[in-house]
């Protein structure tokens, strides 16, 4: 996936629209939180099982806050200057350290609470 053909799609589309005025980091944040909760909202009262087989309409609402949430991430990361693959990279390797196999294989206790 080219990040940077992405992140150049979504900044003509602000562009066009002249929203450049409102897409600070603060705003793309807070803008960013909304589209998670909507994606949360799909799961909310479902048991474990329902989560797992989802409704196509649901998997087509899941769909479109994922996008909504990439958009919001990749917008964001572009105005704080940070390389969104760089950053992925650097946390699996800091997370390879925190959860080593040995001791979170099988295991979901979180990495402060051993």
């Amino acid at each position: 996936m080219d990040l940077n053909h992405y992140k150049n799609k979504i900044q003509e589309f602000a562009d066009n629209r002249n929203w450049e005025q409102y897409h600070t980091p603060k705003n793309l944040a807070m803008a960013l939180s909304g589209e998670v909760g909507e994606l949360t909202e799909i799961f909310q009262w479902l048991s474990q099982e329902e989560s797992q087989n989802l409704t196509d309409k649901d998997i087509q609402s899941a769909k479109e806050e994922i996008a909504d949430i990439f958009i919001y991430l990749l917008r964001i990361s572009d105005k704080l200057g940070i390389d969104v693959e760089d950053a992925v990279n650097e946390k699996l390797e800091i997370n390879a350290k925190k959860y080593p196999v040995e001791l979170a294989k099988d295991n979901a206790v979180k990495y402060s609470k051993r």
